[in-house]
């Protein structure tokens, strides 16, 4: 009862706080003289990192196993593995922009988790047989963090997309204003409308540069990110294997959870593939990557709600060799 209570306590402040913390990120993109506030940001998402953190523990000492066997845990750990992967610029003491991408996505795995709309989630209980080994903890955990990761590197590369796509647009609508404005005038006026139009013109081009410094930059984390994510999915998957081959006596089985992580590890091999190609980086392996990111949401949650296959345990629950 007690573990419980505690459970719940800080469920409701680790989801409180982060809810702050993104209000505060949207207010110090407005306003970027407001340090202070960005600093509290900071100390906001540490806060919930280890009320996250002590939510597992307590989970793990009253239920006896490792808070990875069910829908439930597996999102909490997930937004657990997002608050971890945000830690990492912030220790090399570098400005964090990862909060942008980061926090919004705990918000989402831990709301869902910790909603009311599945009340049966929240009760622990007894392992099933199958889930009954060390290698839970080796196997789920990996591949849950390679997810956490997978997931922010192809929200950078959807981001990369916008800005980019939206940048060509506003060139291409801006540049026909300013010719038009430059053949709309008689010779009088062409002198003083000229320079007007080289000031808008100056202008632009600073612009145009900060958003491509933006563009590479997002670019240069969605690789980092998603190399980081792609190597603890390749470790996931082969424990994996060795996993099922000690519970069901083969290596592969096709399941559609498996079949699913196989799409899902092969879409980003070609991402990784396309970025060694430097006439195919930026927006062409961002569309993989993107389209990535659908893909790991259909592996990890879509199979899991159809229920079906060996890694399906009922409505609504995780399952894993």
């Amino acid at each position: 009862m007690i573990f419980s209570t505690l459970e719940h306590i800080l469920t409701h402040i680790s989801f409180s706080i982060v809810s702050i913390v993104i209000t505060i990120y949207l207010i110090t993109l407005l306003v970027d003289e407001l340090v202070g506030l960005y600093d509290s940001s900071e100390k906001g998402m540490i806060a919930t990192f280890f009320c996250i953190t002590g939510l597992l523990v307590t989970r793990w000492i009253y239920s006896r196993h490792f808070p990875l066997s069910d829908l439930y845990e597996s999102l909490i750990f997930l937004s657990w593995s997002f608050y971890i992967i945000h830690m990492v610029p912030y220790f090399k003491k570098h400005k964090n922009h990862l909060i942008a991408i980061t926090a919004p996505s705990a918000v989402f795995t831990q709301g869902f988790a910790t909603s009311g709309l599945l009340p049966e989630m929240h009760q622990s209980a007894i392992l099933v047989p199958a889930l009954q080994s060390q290698w839970l903890m080796m196997h789920v955990s990996m591949m849950v963090v390679g997810y956490a990761a997978l997931l922010c590197g192809s929200l950078f590369s959807v981001a990369l997309l916008v800005i980019t796509f939206r940048k060509a647009i506003r060139i291409f609508d801006k540049s026909n204003h300013l010719l038009n404005e430059l053949f709309s005038f008689s010779e009088s006026q062409y002198m003083n409308k000229r320079s007007d139009v080289l000031r808008k013109t100056s202008f632009l081009s600073a612009r145009n540069y900060y958003r491509s410094q933006l563009i590479q930059q997002l670019d240069h984390w969605s690789y980092r990110v998603i190399s980081l994510g792609f190597i603890f999915l390749t470790i996931g998957i082969l424990s994996g294997a060795v996993w099922a081959n000690e519970a069901w006596g083969s290596y592969w089985n096709w399941d559609p959870k498996e079949t699913w992580a196989f799409i899902t590890w092969t879409i980003f091999a070609i991402y990784l593939h396309t970025r060694t190609n430097k006439n195919l980086q930026g927006a062409n392996s961002a569309i993989v990557a993107s389209m990535g990111f659908l893909i790991i949401w259909i592996c990890y949650f879509g199979v899991n709600l159809l229920g079906i296959g060996l890694h399906s345990y009922g409505s609504f629950t995780v399952t894993s060799n």
